[in-house]
């Protein structure tokens, strides 16, 4: 309070201490450096002090892994490289009017708080031990949040899977080993040559077919296996382990067609001599029934008018209507921001799994028939949602494809992103400012 009287800004006292800094000159080796600038991109910098702070987390975190970390000139280097594009990330966020809410940022840090398994007190402690307050960690989750809304919506715009990727796809041998189920299976082997006479085959195939009984009846499978089974998995009960159909030979693959869990197939015959295969436990969706859910929605898209904030209250009390005896549908046509579904008072028909962003499916699921959600968040902007019905349908086709569409474009993403994250830095005017190995400022500008 008493330099506050004396000095009537903050500016006239950091204008002091610099002018006695200087005053110093070569006198005092000890004094400090003043904080600097180490990178300018665009309208925005980079500070020293941001860089080391980072810097250390980052070693810190390469310590506790426990391997050999690059030189400190390279990693300093990469992690100003990842400052300038979150740089350019926060940017672009705000000039397209992203904001995270209070609401929205509670519901994160509550995440992180409750995936770390402990009390609200226990981790402001963990966060206090790290040298981090409450007041810093919100704003890196919501700095965090706001880069993952850009890229979610830069990228994804980027991205078209078309019927023909999914197709070739799924008819390639990778897709082929993609949706083969895996099965985990024991294996009995009754032998006989393929050159045996009559009497022999029949000996084999009538022991085959007494095991197969014995082991549809309740008998151990792994017991018979040791005690008759000729194949080389014979002593460790018959286990082939896990396997997937593309990976089993087709005369076990046939077999195997139409069997569940705890089935045994008939006994058949390869030139070895007698199989019995059973299926102890199954891996991967065969399953023709799929869960789907009929959904209806109302999406109220943050704007420049419209505030993230006001955006959720808005729902909140259209959710409150809605409980109160309103119509949602009625409600959705006049308020809702989706264009495709809003003249349908926001029906989005029954969904198929992987139809929807994480977000919307999480809350789809967690939320009753006849039920409506509270507000939450996508990339699209808040939304509420009533769940109409549930029942399995026999859909097992779409939802293969569903699922490598899903696939297709998670792979894709990754490689989008990198791409999109290598544009808008080439397209930035950049400013490095780090010392070169001779002491000398680098000074690289970039349009």
């Amino acid at each position: 309070m008493r330099i506050m009287t004396k000095f009537t800004s903050m500016r006239s006292l950091l204008a002091l201490l610099t002018a006695c800094l200087l005053a110093a000159g070569t006198a005092s080796a000890q004094v400090k450096t003043l904080d600097r600038v180490v990178a300018v991109v665009d309208d925005d910098v980079v500070m020293a002090s941001e860089l080391q702070q980072r810097l250390d987390t980052i070693l810190n975190q390469i310590q506790a892994q426990q391997v050999q970390a690059p030189p400190i000139d390279v990693l300093r280097r990469q992690v100003l490289e990842q400052l300038i594009i979150e740089r350019l990330q926060l940017q672009m966020a705000s000039r397209a009017g992203v904001t995270i809410s209070e609401a929205e940022l509670d519901q994160a840090i509550a995440r992180v708080q409750q995936n770390a398994g402990v009390s609200p007190e226990e981790f402001r402690q963990r966060l206090a031990a790290d040298g981090l307050s409450m007041k810093s960690f919100r704003q890196q989750i919501r700095q965090e949040l706001l880069i993952r809304r850009v890229e979610q919506g830069s990228v994804n715009r980027r991205i078209q899977i078309t019927d023909q990727d999914i197709d070739n796809f799924l008819r390639s041998k990778e897709g082929e080993f993609w949706k083969s189920p895996q099965y985990e299976l024991g294996h009995i082997l009754i032998p006989v040559s393929s050159s045996a006479p009559a009497d022999e085959v029949s000996a084999a195939r009538t022991k085959a077919e007494q095991l197969a009984e014995q082991a549809r009846g309740g008998a151990d499978f792994r017991r018979l296996a040791i005690a008759n089974s000729a194949g080389q998995n014979a002593l460790s009960g018959g286990d082939l382990g896990w396997r997937k159909t593309v990976e089993l030979p087709s005369l076990f693959a046939d077999a195997l067609e139409g069997l569940k869990v705890g089935d045994v197939t008939e006994p058949f015959r390869s030139d070895a001599g007698f199989h019995l295969l059973k299926i102890h436990a199954q891996r991967g969706s065969t399953e023709q029934l799929v869960e789907q859910t009929k959904v209806r929605h109302i999406l109220v898209k943050p704007s420049a008018i419209l505030s993230d904030d006001d955006a959720y209250n808005k729902l909140v009390e259209l959710r409150e209507q809605i409980m109160n005896g309103a119509d949602f549908g009625e409600l959705a046509r006049e308020n809702s921001e989706d264009i495709g579904t809003m003249l349908a008072g926001g029906d989005l028909g029954w969904s198929m799994p992987g139809q929807f962003v994480p977000e919307f499916t999480q809350a789809m699921d967690n939320t009753p028939v006849g039920e409506i959600s509270m507000p939450f968040r996508s990339q699209f902007g808040w939304h509420i949602l009533k769940v109409d019905g549930r029942r399995k349908q026999d859909m097992t086709d779409q939802y293969i494809r569903n699922q490598a569409a899903n696939l297709l474009r998670n792979r894709r993403y990754e490689e989008e992103l990198q791409n999109w994250r290598r544009e808008i830095r080439d397209q930035a005017y950049v400013e490095i400012k780090l010392p070169d190995a001779q002491g000398q400022s680098e000074s690289t500008e970039q349009q």
